[in-house]
């Protein structure tokens, strides 16, 4: 499949903003699965753009502009050929081992009433469990959109009636973890045909003599084709697509448009 991204993010200030410093996790990685066949950054005002790679293997650019800045617009675009893989993750940079997995952050710490929706799920193999789990996920929250970070952890977002596709994602994490299977949350675009208000999220655990495999309990099935696999993390604070700090007073505006889409292969 050939899948093109326009993800817009404005700002807005209250007051003039002296300096920007952002670090920027939407740029995907070449895997097995997934090729990027072009893809770029642009902003709006006049900034610095310095590449890297983080501690867990994301491609990462950090912003910095200087003030005063009104506004700042990030746009980001480029298209992706991918290849379905039933969820198998293969190729991509791995520098940390799946063990380090295992470990649980505040936000996605289970409550006891994940706990015992975990342990509910403890029968069968680790992958069948696994899938009992998404799909369990997803049975209870059957409608959770892309939508901005609140910061909510996993244990809150399980006692609520709504949820959003980063809640799911980590609670899928927190409850896999719990069952002593490491698991990670990642962040991403998937393509079906609407517009979204922040990038996707979904999960992925480690199997032994499988590897890495993706759930995603927003659809209750494991990604497909239609996914691009941008940013993976302990949690979502971890691979969050823009994190920053500004310096200035007054308050800050933010609008996200979202457009993920396929494209023709006769295009």
């Amino acid at each position: 499949m050939r899948i093109a991204i326009d993800h817009r993010s404005q700002y807005r200030f209250s007051k003039p903003q002296a300096r920007i410093v952002q670090l920027l996790r939407v740029t995907p990685c070449d895997t097995e699965y997934q090729t990027v066949v072009n893809w770029r950054i642009d902003v709006d005002v006049d900034a610095r753009l310095r590449r890297g790679v983080d501690g867990y293997g994301n491609i990462v650019t950090m912003l910095y502009a200087e003030g005063p800045i009104e506004a700042l617009e990030v746009t980001v675009t480029g298209e992706v050929l991918t290849t379905e893989a039933t969820g198998i993750v293969r190729g991509g940079a791995e520098p940390l081992p799946p063990m380090l997995f295992l470990r649980s952050t505040p936000r996605t710490l289970a409550s006891v009433s994940l706990a015992e929706f975990a342990s509910d799920m403890s029968a069968g193999t680790p992958l069948g469990r696994l899938h009992a789990l998404n799909a369990g996920l997803h049975a209870r929250f059957p409608c959770t959109p892309d939508t901005t970070d609140t910061g909510i952890t996993a244990a809150e977002a399980f006692t609520a009636s709504k949820a959003t596709s980063r809640d799911v994602a980590q609670m899928m994490v927190a409850a896999a973890r719990h069952l002593h299977i490491p698991a990670r949350y990642v962040s991403g675009y998937r393509s079906d045909g609407e517009a979204h208000g922040a990038p996707h999220a979904w999960a992925e655990a480690h199997i032994d003599r499988l590897g890495w495999v993706g759930f995603d309990p927003a659809t209750g099935l494991s990604p497909d084709e239609s996914y691009v696999r941008v940013a993976v993390g302990l949690d979502a604070t971890a691979a969050a697509s823009i994190a920053g700090t500004r310096v200035g007073q007054g308050e800050e505006a933010l609008d996200v448009d979202l457009h993920v889409d396929e494209i023709d292969s006769q295009d």
